[in-house]
């Protein structure tokens, strides 16, 4: 018996073959999620480190070339490079598709914690990161205002970006172009050849009269109490007062050899909206959620978020992901 005759006598089953797709579809359609690229996990993993102050030749000779080294005794790797700047280098690892990346980056991981002594004083950690494609930002947020740099810098992290990172579904909110507060000693370098003194000096001692150690536990019968030493400067001009060193027998300050100053932090990166100073804050969502769910989300916290903001404060959402999505699914 052919399938129409079967379609011809058996009416509702004929029904039933052509509702279940359609329900198929139509559920589908609902529940699908979309997304700008498809769900690919690559093989690729970035390795970052950074030694502030060093030059890019003293980098590759003592922190790129031992990296190197150590990462190119991993199984499946099919291409290696490097790029090295004054005080970081990135090296980039590609493995063949055969391999799986999560177990590729920690093989990476303990290649650079068995080599960790061998890498230079004062290094900050290696940082591994896996290649994805999440990691992208969805949105990006222009935050502007007829002010300081560094008052639209406070507004922005504490009453955006920190509002922003409870929204479900978003993983991180980054800020670029941003100016933070920081205690600036600025030397005389006369000063210091004339009491003998080097700018390392100088660090060592802000390190060790800025800080605040754990004093022990103190045991009053059936109480205890942690005690704690209070070293932290409370005032900028206090910095002033702190002891860089001794010569003779009379404490030399940080006033006899410059001056502390309550101001920011040097810029490195810089941010403009309608060609005003402004702070980029980049939305990053989790892995494997709805971009344009998310997009959505951020845009009705972003509305609330407005609403108590200082009138001159413009926030503009100058990219979002969702919208070549939208367009696409339009098309189709």
């Amino acid at each position: 018996m052919s399938i129409s005759e079967l379609c011809i006598r058996r009416p509702v089953f004929r029904w039933v073959l052509v509702v279940v797709p359609v329900v198929l579809g139509l559920v589908s359609y609902f529940e699908l999620g979309v997304d700008l690229f498809p769900k690919v996990d690559f093989p690729v993993i970035s390795i970052s480190a950074a030694l502030p102050g060093a030059s890019a030749e003293e980098m590759e000779s003592s922190v790129t070339k031992p990296l190197e080294e150590a990462l190119n005794t991993i199984s499946g790797i099919d291409e290696l490079r490097s790029t090295t700047r004054e005080g970081s280098c990135t090296v980039v690892v590609r493995f063949v598709l055969e391999k799986n990346g999560d177990v590729g980056a920690q093989e990476a991981r303990d290649k650079i914690s068995s080599i960790s002594r061998q890498l230079p004083e004062g290094i900050e950690t290696p940082l591994v990161n896996k290649f994805d494609l999440d990691a992208a930002p969805i949105i990006t947020l222009g935050v502007s205002g007829n002010r300081d740099l560094q008052e639209v810098t406070e507004i922005a992290k504490h009453q955006i970006q920190e509002l922003l990172q409870t929204v479900p579904g978003v993983g991180n909110v980054f800020m670029s172009g941003g100016r933070s507060r920081a205690i600036n000693i600025r030397v005389d370098t006369d000063r210091l050849r004339a009491y003998g003194i080097s700018i390392e000096e100088v660090r060592n001692a802000l390190v060790a009269q800025n800080l605040e150690v754990p004093g022990g536990i103190v045991d009053q019968g059936l109480r205890e109490m942690v005690l704690r030493t209070l070293g932290r400067v409370t005032r900028p001009e206090k910095f002033n007062d702190l002891i860089v060193s001794n010569r003779k027998g009379y404490p030399i300050r940080i006033r006899d050899i410059g001056r502390a100053e309550d101001s920011i932090e040097e810029p490195r990166g810089v941010s403009r909206l309608d060609g005003q100073n402004a702070v980029s804050l980049f939305v990053q969502k989790q892995s494997g959620t709805n971009t344009v769910a998310i997009s959505d989300a951020v845009q009705n916290r972003l509305e609330r978020i407005k609403r108590p903001l200082p009138g001159d404060i413009k926030v503009e959402v100058t990219q979002d992901q969702s919208r070549f999505i939208r367009v696409s699914m339009e098309e189709v």
